[in-house]
């Protein structure tokens, strides 16, 4: 008998929950203004994060005789 992955059987799943994300964002901006500022601050320090890991990645590349376990679950 081969394993399986479950189904998902989450109750917003797909485009309903991008757009219910997106309505909760823009009524946090509109209703509570501080949110605003740390919505702000929060893409500020991830774009710097993102930005420090592609130029890292960029100089450092990652070799094939830097990976260990090509294979850590042993599919083939």
């Amino acid at each position: 008998m081969e394993p399986s992955i479950p189904e998902s059987t989450g109750f917003l799943r797909g485009k309903a929950g991008l757009i219910i994300a997106v309505v909760v964002v823009v009524l946090l901006f509109v209703g509570l203004p501080a949110y605003r500022w740390l919505f702000v601050g929060s893409v500020v320090v991830g774009l710097i994060v993102a930005g420090i890991l592609f130029l890292w990645n960029k100089s450092h590349p990652v070799k094939e005789a830097d990976v260990n376990n090509k294979r850590p679950l042993g599919l083939d």
